[in-house]
This record gives structure tokens, sequence and C-alpha cells, in this order.
């Protein structure tokens, strides 16, 4: 006979570690990388500490430039990130600031 208090902790663990349902849009994943990656110099939920571009102004009809400044850097303030994010990766992270988070 199984106990009932077991079985309900282990699902509850389960939910805590299982990770997030992918979004149709990939915003959710962006957010994940976004803070992982990008909070630091851009503010959590790109509310802008002042160190970076603010990133809720970032063109929304301009991915190219996105994409070039994520892979390639900006000057010395942003540093290159090809080589660390993906393709994929940055079409979340550009899903996520399209956002406006």
């Amino acid at each position: 006979m199984m106990n009932k208090g077991l079985i309900g902790a282990g699902l509850l663990i389960g939910a805590l570690f299982a990770p997030l349902p992918a979004s149709a849009d990939g915003v959710q994943e962006g957010y994940l990388i976004y803070n992982d990656m990008c909070a630091t110099c851009h503010g959590k939920d790109m509310m802008n500490p002042g160190l970076a571009f603010d990133l809720r102004k970032f063109p929304q009809d301009d991915k190219a430039r996105f994409v070039t400044s994520v892979s390639k850097g900006k000057g010395t303030g942003m540093p290159p990130w090809e080589g660390k994010l993906s393709a994929e990766e940055i079409d979340l992270l550009w899903a996520y600031v399209k956002s406006g988070g």
C-alpha cells in the first residue's frame, strides 16, 4: 500500500524541478536566457539600471541589428556572444526583447 503523502510530495518535487513548457512564441525561453546572460547589464526584466542600452526601446522591426549586436558586440560595452549563444538562443532572446519584457 502506497503512502499518499509520499506520492504527493514526490509529485510536488517533480513539478518544482520540471522544465518550463515551451511557449509557442519563445518568450518564456528567451526570458530565461536573458536573466542568465543579459540581466546583469541590461537589468532584471529589462528594467535598465542605467549601465547599458534600454532594451525596451529596441526597434521591434530590426531583428538583424539585434542579432548583429548580440553576436558581434558593440564597442567596449557590449561583449560579443557569438560562440557562447547559439542562433536559436539569440532568436529566443529576440522573442523576449520584442515582447517588451
